[in-house]
């Protein structure tokens, strides 16, 4: 096989008219010589840090779309599965990866649960972790999430980031608007990556004290527009990467879009592509090719190196991907699952007044932090009541691996009118979560979750509408552009009742998660990201 165009070589940082000769799956040699063909032949896109689960698509359907995109390969966190089913999800994801081209490499997850303030399905240890670095398939240590962790040196954490180094496996970090002598510390620890940072300013002190940075644009998460200047300025410490991508997202686009915007915003091309296929590659020595001579024939061809629109995607010499269309397969899947409780009472979801004010989580769209607001409660006989007029609605965390008492809060900019929302995709530990406008409404969210065995759901005015999650809570077996239609029906849906947020349930999925500040919902309790401890909703004036 034999492919004629503009050949982008990244690595070389040049550009010229060649012809791409591919035998056996592997780059036979790269003639440079006149064509008259007017396509660009590049490197493929590399996701340099993903949760694959965040697509609500197991990894060979999530590849299925993903091809289409121009990604050939993706360094995949399996925290989320790992939450609920421990070493088994992650083996789970690694039998399901087998079956794609796709260059799937994957983490071992170094947070386990993510911390000790919520319940998760599943704990995994540092032995965990030696037992996974035995498979060549799991290349590093996943995020380090546990920031406090490493700062006072907790040995638990420390054995953990130890394994990796014996192994030699580069160990991801996760420390939002970590600054100072604490970046510096948790950076001094062998902590390599971040793709956290909220400002530039953090990220350019990150990166002096050794530290790459990742600039993310995933379906709810984004800090493109803070960072990209670093593609510039510092692009040997720059990759690309999506962290959680919906399914409705990722039918449409995926790094792709994001190489798009920087080369719109006037960064060289090369500098770009360097940062979108050539780090990842280096940074986890992963067995994927960069369009050299003897390299795996994993490349893309392209019609513009503004539009980037993807003709064809390669693996392994194989055309996965033609224009539009994905030319892989849609694979049966077992479901695999652990979800063990019982349907809930509307009255589980009351607050009875203690006090006058109130603890109050606001969204902030786009973003995984929150803020913590002081509001004068509503009060009906009794009871602390939802507000629409001011956009106060509850937010509630339902216990999925065993019968606990629910965790009740309060929430602000969802902007629901009425019925209720709620998705078993609720980072880390994935309990139930649902916010809604009536007591009745978030019941009936949560219960027909649980009946689902999980999934997304969105009910109003006595109509329910739901899309089932049958592995883990969190992907689903079906064919992954149904999914992707489903999900997009269900989000419009929750926009349809008054949100205003651009994902409305992937908002929803990082309220529980209590790593980022400020404030946050555990299935015990209200808990402060800023003092990492539980907090009153209530306060007494």
């Amino acid at each position: 096989m034999k492919i004629s165009g503009t050949i982008v070589d990244v690595v070389q940082q040049r550009m010229y008219s060649g012809t791409v000769h591919v035998a056996n799956g592997v780059i036979e040699q790269i003639v440079e010589e006149p064509t008259d063909s007017n396509v660009y032949i590049m490197p493929g896109f590399v996701d340099a840090h993903v949760h694959i689960e965040s697509s609500m698509l197991p990894p060979s359907e999530f590849a299925r779309l993903a091809v289409v995109h121009g990604t050939v390969a993706t360094v995949s966190d399996p925290h989320e599965i790992a939450n609920v089913l421990g070493v088994e999800g992650v083996r789970y994801m690694l039998h399901d990866a087998e079956r794609t081209p796709m260059k799937i490499t994957f983490g071992a997850p170094s947070c386990v649960p993510a911390t000790t303030f919520e319940t998760a399905g599943a704990t995994v240890t540092a032995d965990d972790i030696r037992t996974l670095f035995a498979d060549e398939r799991i290349t590093y240590l996943s995020e380090m999430m546990n920031y406090p962790g490493v700062l006072f040196n907790d040995p638990v954490v420390m054995e953990k980031i130890a394994v990796a180094k014996e192994y030699n496996r580069p160990v991801d970090g996760h420390a939002p608007g970590l600054r100072g002598d604490d970046a510096r510390t948790y950076i001094s620890a062998g902590i390599s990556t971040d793709h956290e940072c909220f400002t530039l300013e953090e990220a350019l002190e990150k990166v002096d004290y050794g530290m790459k940075i990742l600039i993310r644009e995933g379906s709810a998460a984004k800090n493109f527009e803070a960072l990209h200047s670093l593609i510039t300025s510092h692009t040997d410490m720059v990759m690309l990467c999506s962290d959680d991508k919906h399914p409705d997202s990722l039918a449409i686009g995926h790094l792709n879009t994001v190489v798009q915007r920087a080369v719109a915003k006037g960064h060289d091309v090369l500098k770009v592509l360097q940062c979108a296929c050539v780090n990842p590659v280096r940074h986890y020595n992963l067995k994927v090719g960069l369009l050299q001579q003897g390299d795996a024939a994993d490349f893309i061809v392209t019609d513009s190196l503004e539009t980037f629109t993807v003709l064809q995607t390669y693996i392994n010499g194989k055309c996965v991907a033609e224009r539009d269309t994905s030319l892989l397969p849609h694979h049966n899947t077992t479901a695999v699952n652990n979800f063990s409780c019982s349907p809930k009472m509307e009255s589980e979801f009351a607050v009875k007044a203690t006090g006058n004010t109130i603890r109050v989580i606001e969204v902030l769209d786009g973003q995984l932090v929150t803020n913590e607001l002081l509001v004068p409660a509503t009060i009906a006989n009794g009871y602390i009541q939802t507000n629409t007029e001011r956009d106060i609605l509850k937010v509630a965390v339902v216990n999925r691996y065993q019968n606990a008492p629910v965790s009740v809060g309060f929430i602000t900019n969802f902007g629901l009118q009425q019925g209720a929302i709620a998705s078993s995709v609720a980072h880390d530990s994935h309990n139930i979560i649902a916010v809604g406008v009536t007591d009745a409404e978030i019941c009936t969210a949560v219960n027909t979750l649980i009946e689902l065995g999980g999934g997304v759901c969105v009910t109003a005015n006595g109509e329910m509408e739901s899309l089932a999650l049958d592995i883990a809570g969190l992907m689903s077996t079906a064919d992954g552009y149904h999914v992707a239609e489903t999900y997009s029906r269900l989000d419009a849906r929750a926009r349809g009742l008054g949100s205003q947020l651009g994902s409305p349930f992937m908002s929803l999925s990082f309220m529980a998660l209590l790593v980022i500040p400020s404030l946050k919902m555990s299935d015990l309790g209200l808990f402060s990201g800023a003092t990492f401890t539980f907090t009153d909703v209530q306060l007494q004036q």
